[in-house]
């Protein structure tokens, strides 16, 4: 059975936690297929709210530890999209 995980990370913020978010993102880069961040932008102002979607690889232990680590970083709620499907 193949697994796919989608965690949708919403950054309270981005000033302050962004170093932070970084940080995790970059340690467990091995087991990001891809990466997506978005924030509003316009002529007047730069939200201090971000959003990132990541589509994981590699082994459900890797995406816990991911996880984890995202949790402790204070300002920052994570939601889970997980698919489970066979390869016929």
């Amino acid at each position: 059975m193949q697994q796919t995980m989608i965690l949708g990370i919403l950054v309270f913020d981005r000033i302050k936690e962004a170093g932070r978010t970084q940080e995790v993102l970059t340690k467990h880069a091995d087991v990001i297929r891809t990466r997506l961040g978005f924030h509003e932008l316009s002529d007047n102002i730069c939200s201090r709210v971000g959003t990132i979607l990541i589509v994981l690889q590699g082994k459900p232990g890797q995406w816990e530890e991911l996880q984890e680590d995202l949790a402790r970083i204070g300002g920052v709620e994570i939601k889970k999209m997980k698919f489970d499907y066979l390869f016929k």
